[in-house]
């Protein structure tokens, strides 16, 4: 398809589709539009407009659409799966509503799943954190009326300018922040220049995982973990599309050293370096809420810093972040969230307890994860692996609890065609057709390449489903068409 053509089909697609969040039950899918012509037996779902207008609601599914045939459905995706270059691919495809399989190539053996897996980190930020929670990054009274202190409490995703409330990168800025401090310490009656240092130790242990390549590492694919970061731990806005780009080597001094020039900005002297506060006791950090201030029944003695708070900014929702580290596949957000659900368990906010944590509370929601060897939690690291019948799991369990904190975590997965790491997909010929029915989250490594997520198909069943390429002698990019292939030939079925 032509750039023209790719641009009129989105054009109207996005105004159709982009509002669209996901069933609001498992038998509900979003309706398009309130008009449009019937042309073909097709259900609702899979029209496409005829005129631009506004999502009006949903629509319900009919409960007589028949299952796609297995035999057929087989046919097609063994044929569809098929790669020249030397590679390995395994699938797994369920009806969402019954449970019933589909389709099964392998799909019971461990793969490396790529970004796949941050699919099990936004199911666990969700439900153990909570949709709604803000995350808050506070300027805390020192032990003197000019010290300050600048604590995290996990936002990832604070800009050096004012706090936007309608974004989620930058909800929280740090010209606002200042401007608050400054208030506070005029109405303290505070003068003279101020000293300021950070209290970072919301996480704990190694900011690097091990388990990342220095390759990876050294091209900003990811970079060292800490509670409080510029631009998802990058070094400005212009550099927050893709995964890759210049990162600091410690996000919280960033946000610090940017910090002390909005204080000085809004007419706040500073003097000195920034240093750290000490460090707390463990059972201190145990106590400690993922907003950064103590948990209830903590004493003073437990935080990190125990002067008043004397100014805050709040992030996005989490929901929000969660969101955004699907449609963006961010390393750093996902790692980040790992870490906050760790503290929430009152586990160790460490690599090692954060991968535990993220898994403890899929164990609890029934989804245990028996063979599956998780090491981070956005999947950038070579060893993880799981299998596309997990990850269907995963993807089955969010659709069939869309009224939950949990399920919005669908919201963020990539449209075919249209949006974040699908946006340049689905746009050919042989698979054009799936663009807009497709949701799904991407995954990308060197020799690998992953797709999971859900589809309406030609019968109107909501099909749940995972490809996942590995061992791609041709690179990611040769998987590509075959997986793309594979999921259009889901949306025929």
């Amino acid at each position: 398809m032509g750039r023209t053509s790719k641009a009129v089909t989105s054009a109207v697609l996005i105004l159709a589709l982009a509002a669209v969040t996901v069933p609001a039950g498992m038998n509900l899918v979003p309706a398009l539009l309130p008009t449009f012509v019937v042309a073909a037996p097709l259900p609702a779902a899979q029209l496409a407009p005829t005129s631009l207008s506004t999502v009006t609601g949903i629509a319900p599914l009919s409960t007589k659409a028949p299952l796609p045939d297995a035999a057929k459905l087989g046919a097609a995706l063994d044929e569809a799966l098929k790669l020249d270059a030397v590679g390995q691919f395994s699938a797994y495809v369920t009806d969402a509503s019954t449970g019933k399989v589909l389709y099964s190539h392998d799909g019971g053996s461990a793969r490396t799943p790529a970004s796949n897996l941050k699919l099990l980190t936004a199911t666990a930020a969700l439900t153990s954190l909570g949709a709604g929670t803000r995350l808050e990054t506070s300027v805390v009274a020192g032990d003197t009326p000019n010290a300050l202190v600048l604590k995290a409490g996990g936002d990832a995703m604070l800009s050096d300018g004012a706090s936007d409330p309608s974004a989620v990168m930058g909800h929280a800025g740090l010209a606002t922040l200042a401007k608050k401090t400054a208030a506070a310490l005029a109405a303290g009656g505070v003068k003279g220049p101020v000293t300021l240092s950070i209290d970072d130790h919301l996480f704990t242990g190694p900011a690097l995982n091990p388990e990342w390549d220095t390759g990876d590492v050294n091209a900003g694919e990811i970079a060292p973990i800490y509670p409080m970061a510029l631009y998802a731990g990058r070094t400005a806005a212009s550099t927050t599309a893709g995964g890759a780009g210049p990162r600091p080597q410690d996000a919280a001094l960033a946000v610090a050293v940017e910090f002390d020039a909005a204080l000085k900005d809004a007419g706040v002297e500073t003097k000195g370096s920034i240093t750290h506060t000490a460090a707390p006791s463990p059972a201190g950090a145990a106590a400690k809420s993922p907003t950064g201030k103590a948990s209830p029944g903590a004493t003073s003695s437990d935080t990190a810093f125990s002067g008043a708070v004397l100014a805050s900014v709040s992030s996005a929702t989490v929901a929000q972040q969660v969101q955004y580290l699907l449609v963006e596949s961010d390393n750093y957000l996902a790692e980040v969230m790992g870490r906050l659900v760790a503290v929430k368990q009152g586990m160790d906010a460490t690599n090692e307890g954060s991968v535990a944590a993220v898994r403890d509370v899929l164990s609890g929601l029934g989804l245990p994860l028996e063979g599956a060897v998780t090491v981070d939690n956005c999947g950038l690291a070579g060893n993880d692996l799981i299998s596309a019948r997990q990850l269907v799991e995963v993807v089955s369990y969010l659709l069939a609890h869309t009224g939950t904190d949990a399920g919005l975590a669908l919201e963020g997965l990539p449209i075919a065609g249209l949006t974040g790491t699908l946006g340049d997909r689905f746009v050919d010929p042989g698979t054009v057709a799936a663009a807009g029915l497709v949701r799904a989250k991407t995954g990308t490594l060197n020799r690998v390449s992953t797709l999971s997520g859900y589809v309406i198909n030609a019968q109107g069943r909501l099909l749940a489903f995972s490809v996942m390429g590995n061992k791609l002698a041709g690179g990611p990019a040769s998987a590509i068409p075959v997986i793309d292939a594979a999921a259009a030939a889901l949306a025929k079925s």
